[in-house]
C-alpha cells in the first residue's frame, strides 16, 4: 500500500480553471431534483424553480452547489441511467450558464453520468459509493481530473440501514479509505475529498462515533466533508424530524467543524455559514 497517504496536505484543487481552496471551511448547498428525497423531494417542479433556489443558496454563501437526480435515502429504489440524466442535463446546463463562477458538484455513483456531467460544465463528482457501485468510476474521475468526493457506505441505499454492523466503525471506515486512496493514487489522482457517509450504512451510535473521531479521517491528509443536515442521527436523539431539525443540524455541524471538517453539505446555507464564522473566530482567538 502506498505510504503517500499521510503525506498529502492539499489546500487547493484546480477544476475547470477555477481554484477550490480549503483554507476556510466551505459550504455545499444541496439541490435535489428528485421526487423522493428524505427532506426536499419534489420541491422543484421546473428548472426555473431550481435556479431560484440555487440563486438563494449562492447569495447566502454557498461555495458549491451539489445537484442530485437519484435519491439515496434509506430504502430508495435505483432509477435508470437514462432517467437520471434526463433529470440532470437541463439543470446542469442552466446552472452553469447562470452561475459561471460557482462550483457545481454532481451527486452520482455512475461513471457515465460523471463523464456527461463534466462535459456540461460540472466541476466535482460526489460518489456515495466510493467506486463500489461502478467499477469504472475511479478510472473515469482520474481521466476527467476533477475533484472527487469519496464517501463511505456499507451496502446500497436500498439495503444500507437494514442492519449496519461494524466491530469498530472508525477503524473500519479509515481502513476502507486507505484502500481506496491507494487505488486512486496508483492512477496518479489526488483531487480527493473524504466523506464518512453519516447515515449511509450506520446506526446512530456509528454516526456519533465517526463525528466524535472525525480527526481520524482528517489525519489521512485530505479535506473532509460532513453531510449531517437534517438526518435521522439528529432526530433519533432529540425527537425532531427532518422539518424541525435545523437547530440540531447546526449543533452537529459545529462539532464537525471543531473536529476538522473542511466542507459542510447542508440544506440551510445561512445557519451553516454562521456556524463557520463563529467557529473560525473562536479558533483564531
Amino acid at each position: 500500500m502506498s505510504n503517500k497517504i499521510n503525506e498529502i496536505k492539499q489546500t487547493e484543487y484546480n477544476c475547470n480553471g477555477k481554484s477550490l481552496t480549503f483554507i476556510k471551511p466551505l459550504l455545499m448547498g444541496i439541490v435535489n431534483v428528485t421526487p423522493d428525497s428524505f427532506y426536499d423531494g419534489g420541491k422543484y417542479d421546473t428548472v426555473t424553480d431550481i435556479l431560484r433556489d440555487v440563486e438563494e443558496k449562492v447569495k447566502n454563501g454557498a461555495d458549491i452547489i451539489d445537484i442530485g437526480a437519484a435519491s439515496s435515502r434509506p430504502g430508495s429504489t435505483e432509477i435508470t441511467e437514462d432517467e437520471e440524466w434526463k433529470r440532470l442535463e437541463p439543470v446542469i446546463r442552466e446552472v452553469r450558464k447562470n452561475f459561471p463562477s460557482s462550483f457545481i458538484s454532481i451527486d452520482t455513483y455512475r461513471s457515465s453520468i460523471a463523464k456527461r456531467s463534466v462535459s456540461e460544465g460540472a466541476d466535482i463528482i460526489n460518489d456515495i459509493s466510493a467506486g463500489d457501485l461502478d467499477e469504472n468510476m475511479f478510472f473515469t474521475v482520474a481521466k476527467l481530473n476533477v475533484p472527487y468526493i469519496l464517501m463511505h457506505m456499507q451496502g446500497t441505499p436500498k439495503t444500507m440501514q437494514v442492519y449496519p454492523d461494524y466491530e469498530n466503525v472508525v477503524t473500519e471506515v479509515v481502513e476502507n479509505f486507505r484502500i481506496k486512496l491507494s487505488k486512486l493514487q496508483d492512477l496518479d489522482f489526488d483531487k480527493i475529498i473524504l466523506d464518512p457517509g453519516f447515515g449511509f450504512g450506520k446506526n446512530t451510535g456509528h454516526n456519533f462515533s465517526l463525528l466524535k473521531h472525525l480527526n481520524a479521517i482528517v489525519s489521512l491528509g485530505y479535506p473532509v466533508l460532513a453531510g449531517i443536515s437534517r438526518k435521522s442521527m439528529i432526530n433519533k436523539v432529540i425527537g425532531t424530524n427532518p422539518v424541525t431539525s435545523l437547530n440540531g443540524t447546526t449543533v452537529l455541524n459545529t462539532i464537525a467543524l471543531m473536529n476538522g471538517a473542511s466542507i459542510l453539505r447542508v440544506h440551510d446555507i445561512t445557519e451553516a455559514k454562521q456556524a463557520i464564522e463563529l467557529v473560525e473566530f473562536y479558533k483564531n482567538i
